[in-house]
């Protein structure tokens, strides 16, 4: 019909060793559909192969099915997460408060920057019935630990500095992890709201339990 869209030219076949290159340009398609539309249904093996430029079954050559494909995008984001934790540890200096203030602050910069991506890390509404995809009960409980991880270290940190009275480091971690998630996914749905000054550090200091400075 003279008004359907024209088809994507053909994605020049790879050459020998040159798979990868496949893999990773699949998932940067899947990353930008979920970036312009903003929901996880954008992202088909069908509208996935048209950006390319491909035959949809080239794809299951590396994604066996659409939830992997969306598996690959979280623990993308996931990886980007905690490079951007790890940096803001890095550079934050030798005081155990103010790298635990660092990496949280970073998580909310991430949260921040990347809204769609981040809701889909968080959202749960790519997340397969385990029974019906190639995703595993495993490959979900792995998601995020490495984040997890690094805020662990940094409240047992200041623990072990008594900048922190906290007695169950491991339950603070989970409540102040909650506490930024819940932040990030508010000032991203109620964007009119006056968010008071310091409103973050407040949070912080109280749920890690940090002493007055």
């Amino acid at each position: 019909m003279g008004n359907e869209p024209s088809a994507p030219p053909a994605r020049p076949r790879n050459r020998r060793g040159e798979g990868a290159r496949l893999r990773d340009d699949i998932l940067a398609a899947a990353v930008e559909l979920l970036e312009e539309t903003g929901t996880e249904t954008a992202v088909t093996l069908r509208s996935v192969a048209r950006k390319v430029g491909i035959a949809a079954p080239s794809i299951y050559r590396h994604f066996p099915d659409q939830p992997a494909i969306m598996l690959a995008v979280v623990q993308q984001a996931f990886d980007e997460l905690t490079a951007r934790l790890r940096a803001a540890l890095d550079t934050a200096g030798d005081d155990p408060r103010q790298r635990l203030l660092a990496v949280c602050h970073a998580y909310l910069e991430y949260s921040r920057e990347h809204p769609e991506r981040y809701r889909t890390m968080f959202g749960g509404v790519w997340m397969p019935a385990l029974q019906d995809s190639s995703v595993t009960a495993d490959d979900m409980l792995t998601i995020g630990q490495a984040a997890l991880q690094l805020l662990t270290e940094a409240l047992d940190a200041c623990v072990a500095a008594g900048a922190s009275t906290s007695t169950d480091p491991h339950t603070d971690t989970v409540a102040l992890w909650l506490g930024l998630h819940g932040l990030a996914h508010q000032r991203a749905s109620t964007v009119a709201f006056p968010w008071p000054d310091g409103i973050a550090e407040r949070l912080i200091v109280t749920l890690a339990h940090l002493k007055p400075e």
